[in-house]
């Protein structure tokens, strides 16, 4: 592929690349390029909206370049501001190093491993003197720092902002001086730690490391970015049914958009698809199929895949239970239903019981249960639905 086709595959769906000239002047230098991406263990799974960035970051390495997958131990000790009103809270070194390991086994469901370098920020950033951060910190002014959106949100709110939160982008930096970064991908709430780090790269006497950001996604309900924090999220590790499932259930209008940042179909069938969503001249649940289809085969392969969507053709569309489910072995006469939930279907709260019963997420043999204070007395065979896609049969001894 020539130069300037490969720029335009990784260009593609981009929001902001600074700059494509000089993306194609080292394109042109004819070697490796040393790609990073860092990334906070806050939580230990990833879901989709990581993948928008990896399979970016894959296209660079299928071209022969060089990923740099940092994880940053030591920064998720002082918590990334980007695009919040707070800081989020600091880890122990214990937690972000567990949430490491798993974070980049799972990356490793996209990236090519051999065409992967792991690094760990704390392995120089920990060795920095108190001189060594306060020279760091010299070579960027706080004016400069206040241009960052929600830092000056914040500010003109008087609301609080802390020192830390200012050294968490010279962090951010200095991880791209030590890999010595060509590039640098993340979501577009990075942008300005990225701007931040090409300065710093500069004063150390480097090239100023190329920007590429991608669009953030939003999650299953269409509104919010998708997160574990607003339980609208698909993660790498849900199993085939559950991942075929909740893409099924993501409003129509984000069919296309997850296309273009999830899938490989070529963007002439997806703009076919966005043609025909809008002329109505298809229903757009069969154009979700092969998008649910296309990412679960993804992580999971075909015929996984291909389980997962006869299984939801033949519990959704048809309307009938799963051949197989797990089985609620009870010895009363009489249970609450948020015992029930809680203490034998895997709700982990009885407020968030609570929540899926007001929510009208519960039903027992097809009839929603609305009341919180309800009292069941259950019978063997009888069947406990949570939501569209968890199914339990009773077993009840207490009949015996």
């Amino acid at each position: 592929m020539s130069l300037e086709k490969q720029l335009k595959v990784l260009k593609q769906n981009a929001i902001s690349v600074v700059s494509e000239e000089e993306l194609l002047e080292r394109l042109k230098e004819g070697k490796p390029l040393r790609v990073k991406l860092g990334v906070d263990p806050s939580r230990p799974d990833l879901h989709l909206g990581h993948a928008v960035v990896l399979r970016k970051l894959r296209q660079f390495q299928d071209f022969g370049h060089q990923v740099i997958l940092i994880i940053g131990d030591f920064t998720a000790r002082i918590g990334d501001p980007s695009g919040r009103s707070k800081t989020r809270p600091m880890l122990s070194s214990e937690e972000a190093r567990a949430n490491a390991i798993t974070y980049s086994e799972q990356a490793f469901k996209v990236l090519d491993r051999e065409k992967t370098e792991i690094r760990f920020n704390s392995e120089w950033l920990d060795k920095l003197s108190f001189e060594d951060v306060i020279r760091l910190a010299a070579k960027y002014t706080v004016a400069r720092m206040l241009e960052r959106n929600d830092f000056e949100k914040r500010y003109k709110n008087n609301e609080p902002i802390s020192i830390a939160e200012f050294l968490y982008p010279l962090a951010q930096a200095y991880d791209s001086v030590m890999v010595e970064a060509d590039i640098e991908i993340g979501g577009d709430d990075q942008f300005f730690n990225f701007i931040v780090a090409r300065k710093i790269q500069e004063e150390y006497g480097m090239r100023p490391q190329i920007i590429l950001t991608m669009p953030l996604i939003e999650g299953t309900d269409g509104n919010l970015k998708m997160s574990k924090s607003y339980d609208n999220y698909v993660a790498f590790e849900d199993t085939p049914n559950d991942m075929y499932g909740k893409l099924m259930s993501i409003p129509d209008k984000l069919i296309i958009k997850y296309m273009r940042l999830l899938t490989n179909i070529p963007e002439k069938e997806i703009e076919t698809y966005e043609k025909q969503i809008k002329e109505r001249s298809v229903n757009p649940r069969d154009i979700k199929m092969k998008l649910a289809y296309d990412i679960t085969c993804q992580f999971h392969g075909r015929e996984k895949a291909e389980e997962a969507q006869a299984y939801f053709i033949r519990v959704f569309r048809e309307k009938s239970l799963p051949k197989e489910m797990p089985e609620i072995k009870l010895n009363h006469e009489e249970i609450s239903v948020v015992e029930l939930l809680t203490d034998f279907a895997g709700i982990p709260s009885r407020s968030e019981a609570r929540r899926l019963i007001q929510q009208g997420g519960v039903k027992l043999n097809g009839v929603v249960i609305t009341d919180i204070h309800a009292k069941l007395r259950l019978s063997d065979g009888d069947i406990l639905r949570i939501g569209k896609r968890r199914f339990f049969k009773v077993k009840n001894k207490s009949q015996s």
